[in-house]
C-alpha cells in the first residue's frame, strides 16, 4: 500500500511598520479615526470597498499575478475603532482565480493609532494555500518569495496611501469641520440677535 505524501500548504507573510508625524492639527487625529467610512475610503480603494453592516466591508483585491496566474482575493473587513485608534481585521475571503481551493486562509490584522506627535501603524498579512496545480512546476520556495513579495507590495501601497491620500483627506476633514463650526457660530449669533431684538 503506498505511503500518502503530506503536502504542506504554501505560507507566506509580510508586516509592515508606520511612524507619521503630522505637523499640524495632531490633536484632532483622535477624532479624524473615528470617522470610520471616510477613513477606509482613503486608506483603501474606494471603487472596491462595499459597506456590508457598520464596522463590516467587503473589499476586492485589486488582480495580483502569480507567474502566469491571475489571482483576486475579496475579503471582509472588521473595523473597531475607540477614541484613538482603529483596528482593522480580516474575518473571511474567497479567492478568485485558483479554481476550488478550501483551504485558502488570510490573515490580516492591522492598526493606526492616533499619538501626539502623528500617526503609527502597524500591520500583518499572511496567506497559507495549497500549491494550485497550474503552479505545480513552480518550486514551492520561488512561489512563497514571490507570494511574500506580492504581500509586502500590497502592504507598501497601504503605508503609501496613508501618507498622501488620507493626509490629504485629514486636511480636507479639518477644513471642512472648521467651516461648519464658522457657520454654526454665525447662525447661533443670528438667532442670538434676532431674539434680542437687534438689528
Amino acid at each position: 500500500m503506498p505511503r500518502q505524501v503530506l503536502v504542506m500548504p504554501l505560507a507566506f507573510k509580510a508586516s509592515q511598520q508606520l511612524d507619521l508625524p503630522v505637523k499640524r492639527h495632531a490633536e484632532r487625529l483622535p477624532h479624524y479615526l473615528q470617522q470610520e467610512e471616510r477613513l477606509l475610503a482613503a486608506l483603501l480603494d474606494a471603487h472596491q470597498l462595499t459597506r456590508l453592516s457598520p464596522g463590516r466591508y467587503r473589499y476586492v483585491v485589486t488582480s495580483l499575478q502569480v507567474f502566469q496566474l491571475q489571482v483576486k482575493p475579496i475579503v471582509c473587513l472588521q473595523i473597531e475603532a475607540d477614541p484613538s485608534c482603529l483596528e482593522m481585521r480580516a474575518v473571511d475571503c474567497e479567492l478568485e482565480g485558483l479554481g476550488l481551493v478550501d483551504d485558502f486562509q488570510l490573515t490580516l490584522e492591522a492598526i493606526l493609532k492616533a499619538t501626539p506627535r502623528g500617526l503609527s501603524g502597524d500591520a500583518r498579512l499572511s496567506v497559507s494555500v495549497s500549491q494550485p496545480p497550474l503552479l505545480r512546476l513552480v518550486p514551492r520556495r520561488a512561489l512563497e518569495t514571490t507570494g511574500e513579495s506580492i504581500l509586502k507590495g500590497i502592504l507598501v501601497g497601504i503605508k503609501a496611501r496613508v501618507g498622501q491620500q488620507l493626509m490629504a483627506d485629514f486636511r480636507r476633514w479639518c477644513r471642512e469641520t472648521d467651516a461648519e463650526h464658522s457657520a454654526l457660530q454665525q447662525s447661533r449669533q443670528e438667532t442670538a440677535a434676532m431674539q434680542s431684538g437687534g438689528p
